[in-house]
């Protein structure tokens, strides 16, 4: 389920322009891809929402583009697989940056997200998750993934 939240003091690009549709069917596209099990949640704010996310889950006092939490395993979780959330501020300057609409950045960040929930973790793997990002990515026809654009010098 795709949810917009809406902005503390801030604008969030063009969300009323992304197709939640599409971005659905997409989620479930993706998740099926990886054989993941679940109901979903993607929600899609600013860099405000996603630095205090990021400070409160991972220590970091930043924003960034996309966070993953993991449905906690053994939980009775109702069908939750986990949930994402996306920052639509860097999206947009990403999307910009990269010369690509931002419903393709989000797509982007959402297929990120989901490879995370399925266990990879380009940090510490050896390459599994740029492979198989770059596999789904041509899959779903979206330009560089996170993982390629780091290896190129870019933002992660």
């Amino acid at each position: 389920m795709i949810v917009i939240e809406p902005a503390r003091g801030e604008a969030l690009p063009a969300a009323s322009t992304l197709g939640k549709r599409e971005l659905n069917r997409f989620v479930t596209s993706v998740r099926e891809a990886l054989g993941l099990t679940g109901e979903f949640s993607v929600l899609l704010t600013g860099d405000e929402r996603l630095r205090e996310l990021n400070l409160q889950f991972r220590g970091m006092d930043k924003a960034t583009d996309v966070l993953s939490f993991p449905a906690l395993p053994g939980a009775a979780n109702g069908g939750n697989g986990g949930d994402l959330a996306i920052s639509l501020e860097t999206a947009a300057a990403q999307a910009r940056e990269h010369g690509h609409p931002l419903q393709t950045e989000v797509k982007i960040l959402i297929l990120h997200g989901l490879l995370h929930l399925a266990g990879y973790d380009h940090e510490h793997d050896r390459g599994q998750m740029r492979r198989r990002e770059t596999r789904l990515r041509k899959q779903f026809d979206l330009p560089a993934g996170l993982v390629e654009r780091s290896l190129q010098g870019g933002k992660s």
